[in-house]
């Protein structure tokens, strides 16, 4: 009787687990944000950076101009360079969150809040079927 009810309970545990480890990924850091935009707000100038494929990034000021750069995610920092100089990096530990404020300080130490306008879904893995 009692090895039953172990069999039942490692089952049911199985059945609750299961789904979430199937369909846990692993972060690709930049995948949330690739096609994306984040307002910066730095010192109380906002900026809009866009998040374009293959590395391109534009920078919209409050004032309308577009500022072209590219941006990298490497050794858990998000770096943008537009050219000037050299690039500036934030820490990156983990993905941006649409509509949460995070506040990050700089290479060059200066601090400003990141707002993800929207991000990208994680891709869900199919579940197998059960037969």
């Amino acid at each position: 009787m009692k090895s039953k009810l172990a069999a039942a309970l490692v089952a049911g545990i199985a059945l609750v687990v299961t789904p979430s480890v199937a369909s846990a990924q692993a972060w690709t850091p930049g995948s949330e944000i690739v096609g994306q935009s984040v307002q910066v707000n730095t010192n109380g100038t906002v900026n809009t950076v866009y998040f374009d494929q293959g590395g391109a990034a534009r920078i919209m000021t409050p004032a309308g101009n577009s500022v072209p750069g590219r941006w990298s995610v490497a050794n858990q920092q998000l770096c943008l360079d537009i050219g000037t100089g050299p690039a500036e990096c934030w820490p990156y530990r983990s993905a941006f969150q649409a509509g949460q404020n995070v506040s990050l300080t700089s290479s060059c130490n200066v601090t400003s809040q990141w707002l993800a306008n929207s991000t990208n879904m994680p891709e869900q893995q199919a579940m197998p079927e059960r037969g």
